[in-house]
């Protein structure tokens, strides 16, 4: 008899599968690069095991109807505790689990979660939508004084409630549920020659109604940006019952209720399925990278290609400090340029953007490389920045895990801004950073990317590197980000563009939205869910 291999186990307290973090060994090889960029000593810890977790007693028991789909095992219940952000990797390696969840829940269907969902709204039992628990800001965290109100805790992990259910190849669109990870949708689309292609960086472990719940941003750094873009129609299981929109290309009837779906980040409900519309699978591709000597020219370059009606799938600025790290640049900022097309070639398209970017300084010879796939043309010649970025961009968070391991602080912000404000806030936002880093870590280095691009402003992402001490971590990012999100808001920047709010957004959310719409949204969901179980804490007050 041959014995089937061991299921792949993700990482209970960090990101990703557990067989991909980096060992020890490479942490340690890590080390010394890493105290020399910092210049000062760090020393790697591991993580506590998960069975040596003292985690608290369940303290509600699901009902006999609902225990097939419950459980209550130790590793379950401390993997689905956090989510991923830098807080939650901390707390968890250091094996801090202080409130996991009294129970998790992985209903198979819509009529167990409407079962799941009255039980919880009978007892006073929270819950906390888990998609595939790639939040990286507090969106999933089952503890906090938020939940000092209610009885018991229930995680609700989707997993059970998947596949592409059904394809209107006509309409070019398909029916795809809630609980379908990124890379189950792509491999279920291939067969019919389409493609969702909506790749954040969490794709391999996050879902449809994770991207649709909080707004996702994804493949595309021009035009179609998120992830609503691509919604024609959603179905929200709540605890009043379903609602489920019609399915239209475009209506003007009113406000959208796929719209308020669309960010609602699990206080209306659970997303249970949407139609998406899809592509073409994309056949021509282009890529380039572009020197500039300055970062400011590189964002006159995105500024013109924003606006130039040119669309291109990549546009992705890095600052000097992050091609260096990431891209092989040696003091230049790098743009990351691509097209694609599933129809016609798309090096008409690059050059004219090459062009563009020529005409706003960039070097757009050497090292540039070219490639027409699916015509014949180029695919020769060493890996450009491109290559690199994207080898890295995919490899980030288990970097990241590495250095909390290091007793690092290593953390990313991301806002969004209009051109005409971009240079006040990318000065007030990196010299708070640095002044911040300073004062409670001695120093530290800040750099910054863009994410994406629109006509009228861009999507600037920062990335951070810090000395701290273990034991530490948290108290000094959380000082350091304090004074962040202060400089983004007064500078006019998002506070998300497309992390989430979650719990730990909410004090800067709560300054950027209008008063009234918070009480118009305390409303819909007062209808949506009478009782106040659905993710309290996020949002809007219970």
């Amino acid at each position: 008899m041959v014995e089937s291999a061991p299921a792949r186990q993700r990482s209970w307290w960090g990101w990703g599968w557990a067989d991909q973090a980096l060992r020890a060994s490479e942490i340690d090889a890590l080390a010394p690069l890493v105290a020399a960029q910092l210049d000062t000593a760090v020393q790697r810890r591991d993580p506590v095991r998960v069975g040596d977790l003292d985690l608290r007693r369940p303290r509600i028991e699901a009902p006999a109807a609902l225990r097939r789909i419950c459980s209550t095992d130790p590793r379950e219940r401390a993997g689905h505790a956090y989510g991923k952000s830098f807080r939650d990797v901390v707390r968890a390696f250091h094996g801090e689990v202080a409130a996991p969840p009294d129970v998790v829940a992985r209903p198979g269907d819509e009529t167990e979660l409407a079962s799941l969902l009255d039980w919880c709204g009978s007892n006073d039992v929270a819950v906390v939508p888990y998609g595939a628990g790639s939040s990286v800001v507090g969106g999933v965290e089952t503890g906090g004084k938020w939940a000092e109100g209610y009885r018991a805790v229930v995680s609700v992990d989707l997993g059970g409630i998947s596949g592409v259910l059904e394809v209107d190849r006509t309409s070019r669109a398909a029916r795809i549920a809630g609980g379908t990870t990124g890379p189950d949708i792509e491999a279920q689309l291939r067969p019919h020659g389409l493609t969702l292609r909506h790749y954040p960086q969490s794709f391999e472990f996050s879902t449809l109604g994770g991207w649709i719940a909080t707004r996702s941003g994804g493949h595309f750094a021009t035009n179609r940006t998120h992830i609503e873009d691509f919604v024609e129609s959603t179905r929200l299981l709540t605890p009043s019952g379903p609602m489920e929109s019609r399915r239209l290309p475009g209506s003007g009837a009113g406000p959208s209720p796929d719209r308020l779906v669309a960010g609602s980040e699990g206080i209306l409900g659970v997303i249970t399925e949407a139609w998406m519309r899809l592509q073409e699978r994309p056949v021509h591709k282009a890529s380039a990278s572009v020197r500039f000597a300055d970062f400011d020219a590189g964002v006159e370059a995105c500024r013109r290609l924003g606006q130039g009606s040119l669309w291109p799938t990549n546009c992705r600025l890095l600052d000097p400090s992050e091609a260096a790290a990431n891209a092989g640049g040696s003091g230049e900022a790098i743009l990351v340029l691509g097209f694609e097309s599933a129809h016609e070639p798309v090096d008409g398209p690059m050059a004219l953007a090459l062009e563009c970017c020529a005409d706003a300084g960039g070097d757009v010879g050497a090292g540039v490389r070219v490639r027409e796939q699916g015509t014949g043309e180029g695919g020769d010649g060493p890996v450009d920045a491109a290559d690199a970025w994207r080898s890295s961009f995919m490899r980030a968070p288990y970097l990241r895990d590495a250095m909390v391991a290091l007793g690092c602080i290593a953390e990313t912000f991301e806002t969004a801004v209009t051109w005409d404000r971009f240079a006040d806030l990318h000065h007030s936002v990196t010299s708070t950073a640095e002044a911040s880093l300073r004062s409670v870590c001695g120093g530290g280095t800040v750099s910054c990317r863009f994410t994406h691009v629109y006509p009228d402003g861009a999507a600037p992402y920062f990335t951070v590197l810090a000395a701290s001490r273990h034991g530490e971590q948290l108290a000094m990012w959380d000082e350091v980000k304090s004074a962040v999100s202060e400089a983004i808001i007064d500078a006019g920047g998002t506070i998300t563009h497309h992390h989430a709010v979650g719990r730990d957004h909410r004090q800067a959310y709560d300054r950027q939205r209008p008063e009234l719409f918070a009480q118009a949204l305390s409303a819909a969901r007062r209808t949506l869910d009478p009782q106040g179980v659905m993710n309290p804490g996020v949002l809007v007050d219970p």
